[in-house]
């Protein structure tokens, strides 16, 4: 269910500050303002009589109004804004009005009021008819339930990739050369040199050592991932709200009665 609220303001000006910080500090709430261009357009707001007389003389005055339709639960947030605004007392800017002769209708006690299907403050009277005619008022007081919700506060994400870094490394290899020389020989042939004429063929091989690369992958290291949970005591603090109902008796004193003087009941469980 929602709420209507309705301010009143000296200047359009400040009434369209007024809603520009609504739009601002509260969240979904949008306003609209009426001035003495769009005054007849209140009308579709359903105000009491004398707080659109009131409101008709402050738009000839050159002020405006700035109303909203409020979210059930919010209405205390949208009128402080409102109030920290400037949002003016109808009935304190009445009075200065009559002062200077202004015979206007009366004006309901708080610039700003909300609504269901009516405006508080209005001033409204619920006249009981004949016996055993009744009214009921509900005394009506809200009650605070917290629940829980799971909210992300972020990831952790890990990634492993592959660097390659060039290394280097000493090693000495072993290598074996032929060497093949010819020599001028002048000498006589001897008896150990009789298979001279005989064919012979002499090999030789050269060898070289050259550099093998083997590699060995070893786990130099571990990183570990793993959640914890833990639990906390959060204290929550809002307002909730109440009606409140007063008693007034003002019968004739000795008459055939119940009650005499003037009762103030507070919350559902007050006696």
């Amino acid at each position: 269910m929602t709420q209507n609220i309705t301010a009143y303001f000296d200047t359009v000006q400040s009434a369209q500050k007024a809603a520009d910080n609504l739009a601002q500090q509260v969240s979904g709430v949008r306003a609209e303002v009426y001035d003495s261009t769009t005054s007849s357009r209140l009308t579709a707001l359903s105000l009491p009589q004398e707080d659109a007389a009131s409101m008709a003389e402050g738009f000839r005055r050159g002020g405006g109004v700035v109303h909203a339709e409020v979210p059930e639960g919010r209405f205390d947030e949208v009128a402080n804004v409102l109030e920290a605004s400037g949002a003016i007392d109808l009935s304190t800017r009445e009075e200065e009005w009559r002062r200077e002769g202004w015979t206007g209708g009366s004006a309901s006690p708080t610039a700003v009021s909300s609504a269901g299907t009516t405006h508080a403050g209005s001033g409204a009277v619920e006249r009981l008819g004949a016996a055993p005619d009744e009214a009921r008022i509900p005394v009506v007081e809200e009650r605070l339930s917290v629940g829980k919700r799971e909210i992300t506060h972020g990831r952790v994400r890990i990634r492993s990739y592959v660097v390659e870094t060039p290394v280097q490394e000493q090693v000495t290899l072993h290598q074996e050369h032929v060497d093949v020389q010819r020599r001028t020989v002048d000498r006589p042939v001897t008896g150990a040199d009789a298979a001279l004429f005989q064919e012979r063929t002499i090999e030789a091989t050269e060898t070289a050592e050259e550099a093998v690369i083997s590699k060995e992958a070893r786990i130099k290291e571990e990183l570990v991932v793993r959640k914890t949970a833990d639990e906390r005591t959060q204290s929550v603090t809002d307002t909730v709200r109440r009606t409140e109902v007063e008693v007034e008796d003002d019968r004739i004193p000795g008459a055939p009665s119940s009650t005499v003087g003037k009762t103030t009941t507070r919350g559902p469980n007050a006696v």
